[in-house]
């Protein structure tokens, strides 16, 4: 997590700019990430994998740089850089030898203020972004499973239940238009947080921050909408075929507290998730399922509706998901699940399998954020959503709070009647149906 003499510094430009500073001279290098306040949920209605598609406009130049100089300034300067895009915020990130930070501020600062969104980058990228769909879900087995198809049974709203990778038709029919109209809504220095981490001087490198973001005019910070939605009140089920799935699958979500709100009753799905399909052979689902009956070739527990815990907002699930053996039905896993989780409602998790699996948790966090640019990124995750990036410090021992009551609690919530369900089938199934 954060070192020991780490400290945290912030401020905020006239324009609205939130800046986190991480100083760590430790280090060689230095990480810079801008988070924008604005994901797929906030997509508009026709517009499917808009904030997707956006973040590959951001690559294609600004009024001042042509398209692949940032790409070029980065890596001549021994960098990386890449972007990615969340259900709640999109982020672009520069890892750098320490002596480059000016340059990387001076790059994000430029496409902050103007980007070229132009036709040409416009249908260029619809048909990046089409084809990375072709191969990450349409032309590949188990495509997505279940992020793509489990939402929409386990929610109402257009927000939290459409595809966030987008249909065909939604992308064709998106104009340059729309794509300013994004942009001046979503991307003011108000709506984002700047975050940079490792080797700088924090007065240098304010004074930088100043230079390249502090003339960016002011835009409002647009108004967070609200993506809450009420409780299921009895099961939901789907069925999907998949032309390229050699076996079925099914997956199975349920609600769980708000991340930010209710932060301390979310904490132990955390390790619920963990206690059920940890990776290892001593995981229930794994004994239950693979060693015991036979079920399933492969299974996941996780939570976050794609796998994010510490990095997801309201609402989110737990996702149990499973590959099934042949011969066996959806139905056997989802009975076979529910057995598992109400034992652990009935009895809790074992004092020490707890511990083991908090310690191991602890860990994982501490290696995976032991990387200047995942420390960076786990801070202003933490920062954006819930205003205290001091929260990655402090989470080894939040998870070794949580007690087995807790995780017993939350377990007893884990009911079929607050399950929505998605069968995934080949085709091959559908065709013998007819």
């Amino acid at each position: 997590m954060q070192r020991p003499h780490q400290h945290l510094v912030r401020t905020q430009l006239a324009n609205g700019l939130r800046v986190l500073l991480a100083p760590d001279r430790t280090v060689p290098v230095v990480a810079v990430a801008v988070h924008y306040d604005v994901g797929m949920r906030s997509e508009p209605e026709g517009r499917t994998g808009f904030a997707h598609l956006f973040e590959h406009l951001m690559f294609q130049g600004s009024e001042l740089l042509p398209k692949l100089d940032h790409a070029h300034y980065v890596q001549a300067s021994g960098g990386v850089f890449n972007g990615s895009t969340h259900l709640d915020y999109t982020q672009y990130h520069n890892v750098l030898p320490s002596n480059a930070l000016e340059r990387v501020l001076f790059l994000e600062a430029d496409r902050m203020r103007a980007p070229n969104l132009n036709a040409e980058n416009l249908r260029v990228q619809i048909d990046v972004v089409k084809e990375e769909i072709r191969a990450n879900v349409t032309n590949k087995p188990y495509g997505c499973f279940p992020w793509v198809s489990l939402p929409g049974v386990l929610f109402d709203s257009f927000a939290n239940s459409h595809d966030g990778y987008g249909s065909f038709d939604d992308l064709d029919s998106a104009t340059v238009a729309d794509a300013r109209q994004f942009f001046d809504r979503y991307y003011a220095p108000a709506n984002a947080l700047l975050t940079l981490c490792g080797d700088f001087d924090a007065n240098e490198a304010l004074d930088m921050v100043e230079r390249h973001f502090g003339p960016i005019p002011f835009r409002p910070r647009p108004s967070r909408p609200n993506f809450a939605e009420p409780e299921i009140t009895g099961e939901r089920r789907t069925t999907k075929y998949d032309p390229h799935a050699p076996l079925p699958a099914v997956a199975a979500g349920w609600r769980v507290p708000d991340p930010i709100s209710e932060w301390d009753s979310y904490l132990p799905y955390l390790l619920l998730s963990d206690v059920m399909s940890d990776d290892g052979p001593a995981c229930r689902l794994h004994r239950r399922l693979v060693r015991q009956d036979g079920l399933v070739t492969s299974h996941r527990c996780y939570l976050g509706m794609l796998g994010d815990p510490l990095d997801t907002g309201h609402p989110t699930a737990l996702v149990c998901s499973a590959r099934q053996t042949p011969g066996t039905s959806a139905q056997q896993v989802l009975d076979a699940i529910a057995e598992e989780f109400a034992v652990v409602a009935r009895e809790g998790p074992a004092e020490r399998e707890l511990r083991r699996i908090a310690t191991r948790l602890s860990t994982r966090l501490l290696v995976e954020t032991d990387g200047v640019l995942a420390r960076t990124q786990a801070l202003a995750s933490l920062e954006l959503r819930h205003g205290r990036a001091e929260l990655l410090g402090e989470l080894p021992g939040l998870l070794t709070a949580v007690t087995p009551g807790q995780v017993a609690e939350a377990a007893a919530r884990i009911t079929p009647d607050r399950r929505a369900v998605v069968e995934l089938l080949p085709a091959s199934y559908q065709e013998k149906a007819a």
